[in-house]
């Protein structure tokens, strides 16, 4: 061996062992500072005034994310072993210390009340559970007749309680999460079933699903990526080392965000997708430009190979990792941590990937050698021209102005299907519809008010305002009105308090079941209520100077349709509300993900502009031609479009996940218009023909560009056996843009490049 080659093979061992080390010191990271995130709170920024407000006013009224346990007897519930389940979920909830005592809510825990001879009385439907008949009826027979807690606490049909235990976040565990799943379910047996809902179990679900998503989907993209390699690279160790250096990458990604601190957001579980299906193409350019010389140059060393390759490949390389770490680094103008995060980190994985080819795969050739695949001196021939892709240049060249006409087409119809894109805030819908927490959900919604809740806080500028009949009629009518929508359901103020008191107080006479008609009135209630109730109860829904109310409505759905429906009803009592110098605001967990649903449209918009502003300009900068840069990003901007349009004309939302797409299109689809246009200017300052150019930029990059997006396609279909529909969505639309992004280049961008003369020497 000579002294050069024995040189070479040290340097590719250090770089292989600084690349280890590196991997090992992000392994132990991982290992000892990864978590999952799971307060979906944190998805939010804290300093947004709308979730500043929504902090002060769950701190006001203690409003809290509740743990939904409901009981089904399916015989009916009123029967002692029922009951007894009921007061012992109660109780027990009681003394965990993730609880206050007062917040937990039941049918034991509830208080009833009831007029007297001796006034106003507020007792317990039942303290020990009764045996006899008797008994049992007279509980049903008070439920019955208590409007807040009939069909509140007891379903409608008598067959199902709830208890529920509202909690601070902060308390909320993922051990916690385990532990309350196996307390709710053990009351469960063959006459009684145990449903489990609420927030904080969606959290759970989510926190619990998603490692386990992730840990999945990595197996099978590497599996389906190494075949798909292999298939076009047809070398083991081809495929073998690029997948080694992208697989490399992932580590480093969520190595850095570990050693960083950052937690693990459900949407950032795909990076490792991301990255392997992106970064794959930085190995399949460098194999097949070293193909090329290696089948043209048969007597060339494997140094002079490497050497060519590097030489030929860092500039347009280096570009399309830097267009694309800008696509990604744009979502930093997202407000939405998940969102920017995963920006940072999928750029930073993509200049890892970057590097590692420049670096890691020459280094790894050099310790395990590398021979292209056999191909016969015929086909060598054909490796600059290649027949099929010189027909189709000829007919789209020759038929150009129907590629016109059908892209405007397209692109026509696709502005109309933007114009149908919607917003969803849901959290549900990131599970299977047949899902148990979906089930359990729809189960709850279907028997109760809803599940998911949002807060109207009410602030007057004058003491006692909200013991004014006329204020707590307004109130009402907003309550009324807004329950009558289809997809809401309960609400409740401290109008639903004196409207029970003087009911009980006019002998049960549901005429009386109204607001008091005087001030002085609901007053006298109020102080009954105090001196004979749990005054304590009355915190959750005003304040002490009775200048500052808190409305709870429940909602059958957590989308944005549904909350948007509601606050639709309750703004239209704004103007009446104003009259009494009352200021209407929002608070609690539903309405924190509307705004969180308009936080991702803005970032969307943004993130769009800034990322084909800087690619426009990028471009036009690296290949000293405005025209190019405007050609070049002519296909990621159509398809964007049509992306979106796509969206729009399939009811597809944009959420958390799918609000990636535009930047995972701009990011990738980039890549191809650079390695075109590179090696178009190249090849056209080697000839006068203008056609050879184009002859021989459709045979050497044409084909990697369709190499590369058929194993960055099989890569994001992977995400077809995600256990998360919008991960499902995403790969779809993703494998969609990287055909249409791929369709653009060799055909309307290829187009303009020459008809435009690009590069063309006078």
């Amino acid at each position: 061996m000579t002294t050069s080659k024995k040189n070479q093979k040290l340097l590719a061992l250090s770089v292989i062992a600084i690349v280890l080390l590196i991997t090992v010191y992000f392994i132990n990271n991982m290992i000892q500072n990864a978590r999952m995130e799971t307060d979906l709170d944190e998805y939010m920024p804290s300093d947004h005034p709308a979730f500043v407000y929504s902090d002060k006013a769950e701190e006001w009224f203690n409003i809290k994310d509740g743990i939904i346990i409901a009981i089904e007897n399916k015989n009916g519930i009123y029967n002692p072993g029922t009951l007894q389940k009921i007061k012992d979920i109660s109780t027990q909830l009681q003394d965990m210390p993730e609880f206050d005592e007062n917040d937990i809510r039941s049918l034991y825990t509830a208080d009833n009340i009831i007029g007297s001879e001796y006034g106003l009385e507020v007792t317990s439907f039942y303290t020990s559970v009764p045996q006899l008949d008797e008994e049992l009826n007279s509980i049903k027979k008070n439920v019955r007749d208590n409007e807040m807690v009939y069909r509140r606490m007891i379903s409608e049909d008598e067959t199902v309680g709830l208890i529920i235990a509202e909690m601070d976040k902060e308390d909320f565990t993922q051990e916690f999460y385990s532990d309350i799943l196996e307390f709710a379910y053990s009351f469960e047996d063959d006459d009684n079933i145990i449903y489990v809902a609420g927030r904080p179990i969606v959290e759970g679900t989510m926190a619990l699903l998603g490692p386990a998503d992730m840990q999945k989907m990595v197996p099978v993209v590497l599996l389906v990526i190494a075949i798909v390699l292999y298939l076009l690279l047809r070398s083991v160790r081809a495929a073998s080392v690029t997948l080694l250096g992208v697989f490399i990458s992932s580590i480093w990604a969520f190595g850095l965000m570990a050693a960083l601190g950052i937690p693990i957001y459900s949407v950032t579980t795909m990076i490792p997708v991301m990255l392997i299906a992106i970064g794959v193409a930085y190995g399949i350019y460098f194999f097949n430009h070293m193909n090329q010389f290696m089948l043209k140059n048969p007597e060339a060393t494997l140094a002079d190979a490497l050497k060519y390759t590097l030489n030929i490949l860092w500039k347009p390389l280096s570009m399309a990792a830097f267009t694309t770490m800008i696509g990604f680094l744009s979502l930093l103008s997202s407000q939405v941590y998940p969102i920017k995060y995963f920006g940072v980190f999928t750029a930073f994985g993509i200049f890892t990937a970057f590097v590692l080819a420049m670096v890691f795969i020459p280094s790894a050739i050099i310790l395990i050698g590398y021979k292209p695949g056999k191909k016969k001196r015929t086909d060598t021939d054909k490796i600059i021209q290649n027949p099929f892709l010189n027909r189709m240049s000829d007919r789209l060249l020759a038929n150009k102005k129907y590629v016109y006409l059908v892209t405007i087409f397209i692109v026509v119809l696709s502005i109309f299907g933007i114009q149908r894109v919607w917003i969803n805030s849901s959290f549900l819908d990131n599970f299977e519809k047949d899902s148990d927490i979906v089930q359990t959900d729809e189960f709850v919604n279907k028997k109760f008010g809803g599940t998911s809740t949002i807060n109207v806080i009410l602030e007057g500028n004058s003491a006692d305002v909200f013991k004014e009949p006329e204020v707590l009629s307004i109130i009402d009518r907003m309550q009324n009105e807004t329950v009558k929508l289809e997809e809401s359901g309960n609400s409740f103020s401290l109008g639903d308090y004196l409207k029970r008191m003087n009911k009980v107080m006019n002998e049960d006479d549901d005429d009386f079941y109204t607001i008091p008609d005087s001030k002085n009135l609901v007053a006298q209630y109020l102080l009954l209520y105090e001196m004979s109730g749990d005054p304590e109860n009355l915190d959750k829904l005003v304040n002490y100077n009775y200048d500052r109310t808190n409305v709870t409505f429940q909602l059958k759905g957590d989308d944005s349709k549904t909350i948007n429906a509601a606050l639709s009803v309750i703004e239209s009592f704004e103007d009446e509300l104003s009259a009494y110098d009352i200021e209407l605001n929002f608070a609690g967990s539903g309405y924190k993900a509307l705004v969180f649903s308009s936080l991702i449209l803005d970032g969307q918009i943004l993130s769009i502009v800034i990322s084909l502003v800087l690619v426009i300009i990028i471009l036009s900068i690296m290949f000293r031609n405005i025209k190019a840069g405007l050609i070049g990003a002519i296909p990621i901007t159509i398809t964007v479009t049509i992306s979106f349009g796509l969206m729009g004309l399939m009811n597809i939302p944009l959420s958390n996940t799918t609000a990636l797409l535009s930047s995972i299109a701009i990011g990738i689809g980039i890549d191809y218009a650079i390695h075109f246009i590179q090696h178009y200017k190249m090849n056209i300052a080697k000839t006068d023909s203008q056609i050879q150019a184009l002859y021989t930029t459709m045979g050497q990059t044409g084909k990697a560009i369709i190499f590369n997006a058929i194993v960055v396609i099989s890569g994001f279909l992977v995400l077809l056996f995600s256990v998360f529909p919008p991960n499902r969505t995403l790969g779809t639309l993703v494998s969609f843009n990287m055909f249409t992004a791929l369709l653009g280049t060799i055909t309307i961008m290829m187009i303009l490049m020459y008809t435009m003369r690009i590069f063309k020497k006078n």
